[in-house]
């Protein structure tokens, strides 16, 4: 080498040395500028990866998921290790070797960026992008890149490849709300990560490079390309064999959305349960993972649901057809593509489709739906049952051809209805029997187990056989203009196992159950009652069902109170009174107690004073109240008079599964002892004819509110209940309400055969609302009917018609297999023969009532009506008043 050439290659070699020199220097000063502003590493180990809130029923049934991200975190041990290698094949095959920077890549996006001025793609090893991903945004910016050098590195140095990989295995973006690969394989393909196959895992592994691009859902076809792509770097890589390889790259594109379906139908439940949850944790609920588990039981409440939804359809079918939802230009109905995205745009309400009407007939419609489907909807399918809707009080004359009515263009409704196999065969062989036999054959010889369905031999038989396909019908219906509510309680502890609070939350998010303070009409009047056997009254005190008016400012010029039907029974037991649903007996019976007692009382029940009229008027439920208020004070009748609060979320778990949280309610305790119990102090026996007037109010009893709290509910007692009234008043209360289903204004509900059940029904001026809330000590449940604007619910409509129905409903199916259950009869509760007409005592023929062994009323005396109260003895009476009074012939009461 020449000297000239020796000098060129030194000259080179300090120019090499000063441009790293000049190099290291720059990084020095760049990292030194940097580092500052960069995250602690250490964070990572501590990081909260964001998971969903999720609310259960008590038997574990997904009832609702809040939260902007979809995650379910995996370890690294529970990652199937093949699913790792197509990730590693896929984005980063020398994760392993490198230390958190890969110097290819590096020089590939710094062509890109001396190129084009950014960065189009690569580089980023799995260490980068899980800084990225915690803790950069994804800006295409140098400094950018820098930070996220600096921060791979530092990663590196501080955390486990493990420990990387797992991060960026529960952390990634892969779309459709899918945040880490757990929740990806649920989205995509319904399943666990470790139930997919390897074609599957290499969709997966797809992902996140683009998951818009590459979604195997919205775009199948570039998602194949690139499965297949990192399927040939893994056989390349020696990770799969040629067999694996030829098996996965011919395997079709199984994925679709699997989004997080709901297991139990209780979206006003959940929305509680997500309050409840925010109240506790704050924003945190939406990204810890917290699952809260309810107390709803989901039998009970998808009984809820289908009993309050067909109650309110049953009363809007009572009172007219309204008429199509609206009604498209015919343009519209040219244009098919639009027409389905309109009704895709209705929701489906109750179980109730939208439809466009495209054809009319006089005895029939052609409807098409959201699906393209065009579909007919022959006369007996609810065309033929249409009156017009005139008013809540009156319908118009029924259809004679459809096109009265309706026209193309009209948006409807439709209930789709599945004829099962069964039936469509029972159905033909009826058609068959009729033409084949005359109608006196058919009246006279045709016998019952002609039909193979008719006895279990020929069901067996026909079963056998092969049966026709199901028949799909579709009828005409309406969405119902009326709301509702249901709310059941766990008596011993107010546990709700079961809410709805109106037709449809689609429709209307308001929660009638919590929200709707509604009068409750003569519902209210048991609590009425219950003071009044507290204060001395019995079940056979004669009170003066008649006239009254009074001149009060409080209650406007002149109240003129009424009895349903304007009639008038004189003087009435109260046990009758209460049945019958007397009013101005109530209204007496208050004017006697004294408002502030009675409103005092209330308050044992859980009732808040501020909430309740100062006035008579509360004796008929004038005081706004919600369908859980009153549930709550009908839990005290089935308990055997104890106050419970009524409460949603039982147990709070956190993402690991560990409890954090557990509800702690008032209990009944039967069986503790007397002393341990909190009585309602006795009162002495109080002049019926005696009007007391009491001045002044006391000041309100502090209501509990549920104690919620970090403990183990095995290592500490649940508060005891306290009593609402003695149990000598709930029984004899307990009585007197299953009389209002045995003879009075809740007789429907004799259907269910159950002779534990009692309640009352409520119907305020208007009539506006109708109410029936009973129990049996099983279940306590409140339902309510109404229009959300208050207006009137027709005048033949009352608590036993709208809304005694849908408990009717709900309770046979949550009763239904459970035995009868009844309240125990207290030690001083004695059954007496009395004469219906004066409550008094009589050896001779009239009926049996229970009494309070020390408020047995006096005997009859001719010519006056002595005290109720008797200064002699008591006799012996009889204790078997269950069987007494059932053996009593109704005329009696």
């Amino acid at each position: 080498m020449t000297e000239k050439a020796r000098n060129r290659l030194i000259s080179l070699l300090w120019l090499i040395l000063a441009g790293a020199a000049a190099g290291a220097m720059a990084f020095s000063s760049i990292y030194i500028y940097l580092k500052p502003g960069l995250p602690s590493v250490e964070t990572l180990r501590d990081i909260r990866l964001q998971t969903p809130l999720r609310i259960y029923s008590r038997d574990m049934k997904l009832i609702g998921e809040f939260g902007e991200k979809r995650r379910s975190p995996i370890t690294i041990e529970q990652t199937p290790d093949m699913f790792i290698k197509a990730i590693l094949a896929a984005e980063d095959d020398g994760f392993y070797s490198h230390n958190g920077v890969s110097i290819k890549g590096l020089m590939r996006a710094a062509r890109q960026l001396v190129a084009s001025g950014s960065i189009q793609s690569g580089g980023s090893t799995v260490t980068m992008q899980v800084a990225r991903n915690f803790f950069l945004s994804r800006e295409q910016r140098f400094i950018r890149k820098f930070n996220e050098i600096l921060l791979s590195l530092q990663i590196e140095q501080e955390l486990s490849k493990d420990e990387i990989l797992a991060l960026y295995i529960n952390k990634i973006f892969l779309g459709n709300r899918a945040y880490g690969f757990q929740a990806a394989a649920h989205v995509y393909y319904g399943q666990d990560i470790n139930d997919l196959n390897l074609a599957q895992w290499a969709m997966m592994a797809g992902l996140p490079k683009a998951p818009s691009t590459y979604n195997p859902i919205a775009n199948p076809s570039r998602a194949l390309q690139r499965r297949n792509w990192i399927l040939k770097r893994m056989l390349d890589l020696g990770y799969i064999d040629q067999n694996q390889y030829k098996n996965s790259i011919t395997a079709p594109v199984t994925a679709r959305y699997h989004g997080r379906d709901l297991d139990l139908s209780a979206p006003y439940v959940a929305e509680m349960a997500r309050k409840e949850a925010v109240d506790l944790f704050g924003d945190a609920a939406y990204t810890d993972g917290y699952q809260v588990i309810t107390t709803v039981d989901s039998k009970l409440q998808d009984a809820a649901r289908k009993a309050l939804q067909h109650g309110l359809e049953t009363y809007d079918g009572r009172h007219g057809y309204r008429g199509p939802e609206q009604r498209l230009d015919a343009e519209l109905l040219a244009d098919n593509d639009q027409l389905v995205d309109l009704l895709k745009e209705i929701p489906i309400l109750g179980g109730l489709e939208p439809a466009v009407v495209t054809a009319v007939a006089p005895q029939s419609l052609s409807v098409q739906l959201r699906d393209r489907r065009v579909v007919e909807i022959p006369w007996e399918h609810g065309l033929g049952d249409i009156r017009p809707y005139i008013s809540e009080n009156a319908r118009g004359p029924r259809l004679q051809s459809a096109d009265e009515l309706f026209a193309p263009g009209d948006v409807v409704r439709l209930r789709r209805v599945v004829i099962s196999a069964e039936e469509v065969a029972r159905e033909q062989r009826e058609a068959q029997a009729q033409a084949q036999e005359s109608v006196a054959e058919t009246l006279e010889e045709t016998a019952l187990t002609d039909d193979p369905f008719a006895t279990p031999e020929g069901l067996e038989q026909a079963r056998e056989e092969e049966l026709p396909q199901p028949r799909e019908e579709w009828h005409l219906t309406q969405v119902p203009a009326a709301q509702g509510a249901l709310v059941s309680l766990e008596p011993e502890d107010g546990a709700i196992r079961a809410l709805v609070g109106g037709y449809d939350f689609r429709q209307s998010h308001f929660n009638r159950v919590t929200q709707a303070a509604r009068q409750p009409g003569s519902s209210f009047k048991p609590f009425i009652y219950s003071a009044a056997l507290e204060k001395g009254y019995t079940a056979a005190s004669i009170i003066n069902d008649a006239p009254i008016i009074f001149e009060q400012t409080n209650l406007e010029d002149v109240w003129r109170p009424e009895n349903d039907g304007g009639t008038f029974l004189g003087p009435t037991r109260l046990r009758k009174a209460l049945y019958l649903s007397r009013n101005m007996v109530s209204i007496r019976l208050l004017q006697a107690l004294g408002i502030d007692r009675a409103l005092t009382f209330a308050e044992g029940f859980g009732f808040e004073r501020s909430k309740l009229a100062r006035n008579l008027s509360i004796a008929l439920g004038s005081s706004a109240l919600t369908p859980l208020e009153m549930v709550r004070g009908y839990a005290a009748f089935a308990n055997g008079g104890y106050r419970v609060e009524p409460y949603l979320l039982d147990q709070v778990l956190d993402v690991h599964g560990d409890t954090v949280y557990q509800a702690l309610p008032l209990t009944v305790c039967h069986e503790c002892p007397a002393a341990g119990e909190e009585r309602i102090p006795e009162a002495e026996p109080i002049d019926l004819l005696a009007v007391q007037q009491e001045e002044g109010a006391d000041e309100p009893l502090e209501l509990r509110t549920l104690p919620v709290a970090p403990l183990d509910t095995d290592e500490q007692a649940r508060p005891r209940a306290p009593r609402a009234m003695s149990p000598e008043t709930a029984y004899i209360m307990d009585s007197m309400l299953k009389d209002v289903i045995k003879r009075g204004t809740g007789r429907k509900a004799l259907a269910m055969k159950r002779g534990d059940i009692a309640g009352k029904t409520g119907t305020t001026n208007g009539p506006r609302d109708a109410w029936f809330s009973g129990y049996s000590p099983h279940l306590a449940t409140s339902t309510w009917v109404g229009f959300d604007d208050n207006t009137p619910i027709g005048r033949n409509e009352y608590g036993g018609s709208a809304a005694l129905p849908i408990w009717i409903d709900f309770m046979s199916a949550a009763l239904d297999g459970l035995p009868e259950r009844h309240l125990a009869q207290p030690d001083d509760i004695v059954t007496m023969r009395i004469n219906p007409r004066t409550g008094l005592r009589t050896s001779r023929g009239g009926i049996f009532e229970i009494f309070r062994a020390d408020r047995v009323p006096g005997r009859e005396t001719y010519g006056n009506y002595p005290s109720i109260y008797s200064d002699d003895g008591r006799g012996t009476p009889s204790r078997d008043n269950e069987q007494a009074q059932e053996s009593l012939p109704e005329e009696l009461f």
